[in-house]
């Protein structure tokens, strides 16, 4: 049975260490999500139905997916230091759309406390590349 245990917790250590190995940097990150896709003009609101989900990448920027494909990418106001992608955003508006000039808080996944706040810059869309015809 002990046998069993240090063949787990080696199997453990390995995998991990490969997985570390493997974890992209935050711009890289973002470049990764972005892929094939042309930034258009920035706008300052965003219509809150459209969203779809979002995604915080670490202490760089908070991507929102729209129904349509497109991507928005906000690079927040001042320090992007409270970003990290294990938290919860929270958005308090008072109307239908988010826009540059709101405050999200961050809330900590695991304690479920608030770990900070941002204020969000421009969102920078990223539409849907075009579908290419195949070659034949």
């Amino acid at each position: 049975m002990r046998v069993i245990h240090f063949i787990l917790a080696g199997a453990l250590l390995m995998g991990g260490g490969v997985a570390q190995a493997e974890r992209l940097s935050p711009e890289a990150k973002l470049a990764k999500i972005l892929d094939g896709r042309v930034a258009g003009a920035p706008v300052n609101c965003i219509q809150l139905y459209n969203i779809q989900s979002s995604e915080i990448v670490d202490k760089t920027a908070i991507v929102y997916r729209g129904r349509n494909g497109t991507l928005y990418v906000n690079r927040v106001n001042g320090s992007a230091a409270f970003l990290d992608d294990d938290d919860i955003l929270v958005s308090k508006t008072y109307s239908s759309q988010l826009c540059s000039i709101d405050i999200i808080q961050l809330v900590d996944r695991s304690s479920r406390m608030s770990s900070g706040s941002v204020s969000l810059g421009e969102f920078i869309p990223y539409p849907k590349p075009p579908k290419t015809a195949a070659a034949h």
